[in-house]
């Protein structure tokens, strides 16, 4: 018998099947500026409509909440997670997302579930106008285990160079506002797998792996509702090191942006982590979003029309003048 591709390990005809499966999905997400179709060596994407655009990129992986959705087999949810990651980062300067690209590697690969993963994606995409012009797909036997799948994805936006949000214009007696997370979302997860052994587990009725599977909260829509009627200046997407570490990195120095707990509603998964694994509340904000998945920084006069504008928001603290870029109090 000669040796094969095949015989060591990897089947090109379940690649020319996930193609087929996901192109009607991808090809939904397309609109008049992407030039061409799948299958290409590059993709295109034309821009118009800008007068001075920049173009605004982000990469990032949904980490190791990917094992739990391999766990219980549940694979249409961690692709959007893979795209809110992306997308809510380049979100923080005023960037509207123009198209993603994904990778996925496995150690074998089930067209079906390459297809469920890219389909979240596509998912994601269409609810925020995105175009997904392009991925890759690699099979690598001795690289992953049978079964095992890693996702992470590039996005690309544009916005106007006199646009750009980056925290410079941020003042003294500002307001923060906090905009709720849909839980976990793609951060964390190796200690919330230490301390949730069984996610089979009851939890509110349910099992639990649901609950941890809810995906990341895309930002878009919120963000372009606020930016109609309010200036913001200055956003930070709660990713891993949670507040704490995420604020900060759009505080000018002098100011400090002082949040009061109180006013932050925890979801009760991360409530029962905490109390559960016996860690620590400066630990949980350290290490969790701690259910605000996105803050806004903007005037006093349009904190209110904010929080009407999103209902799942709240007035969560100010910035005052001080050398610690972030007081939680």
């Amino acid at each position: 018998m000669s040796n094969t591709y095949k015989s060591a390990g990897v089947d090109k005809e379940e690649g020319y099947q996930t193609v087929s499966k996901i192109k009607k999905a991808v090809s939904e997400t397309h609109n008049e500026n992407v030039l061409n179709g799948i299958g290409s060596f590059g993709a295109f994407y034309q821009l118009s409509g800008y007068k001075n655009p920049v173009l605004v990129s982000g990469t990032d992986g949904v980490g190791t909440k990917l094992r739990i959705a391999l766990d219980v087999k549940k694979y249409d949810t961690v692709g959007i997670d893979c795209f809110a990651m992306c997308a809510n980062d380049i979100l923080c300067h005023g960037a509207k997302p123009l198209f993603f690209l994904d990778y996925l590697a496995c150690g074998k690969l089930d067209s079906d579930i390459a297809a469920e993963i890219v389909g979240g994606i596509a998912v994601a995409c269409k609810e925020t106008g995105t175009a997904l012009i392009g991925g890759e797909t690699a099979e690598m036997p001795g690289m992953y285990q049978i079964g095992d799948y890693d996702v992470a994805g590039f996005c690309v936006g544009v916005v106007e160079k006199d646009e750009i949000i980056d925290g410079s214009k941020i003042k003294e007696d500002q307001s923060i506002i906090g905009l709720a997370s849909s839980g976990f979302h793609s951060n964390g997860f190796s200690l919330v797998r230490k301390i949730f052994q069984d996610f089979n587990q009851d939890f509110e009725g349910k099992p639990l792996w649901e609950t941890l599977l809810v995906p990341t909260k895309l930002y878009q829509n919120d963000i372009s509702k606020i930016s109609e009627k309010v200036k913001l200046s200055g956003i930070a997407h709660i990713t891993g090191g949670g507040l704490i570490e995420n604020v900060p990195r759009i505080m000018p120095d002098g100011l400090s942006a002082v949040i009061e707990k109180s006013k932050i509603n925890v979801p009760s998964v991360m409530k029962e982590l905490m109390r559960k694994g016996g860690i620590t509340e400066d630990e949980m904000f350290g290490t969790f979003n701690m259910g605000v998945g996105m803050v806004v920084i903007c005037d006093q006069s349009d904190a209110q029309t904010v929080l009407d504008l999103i209902p799942e928001s709240s007035l969560i603290g100010k910035v005052e003048k001080g050398e610690e870029k972030i007081i939680l109090k």
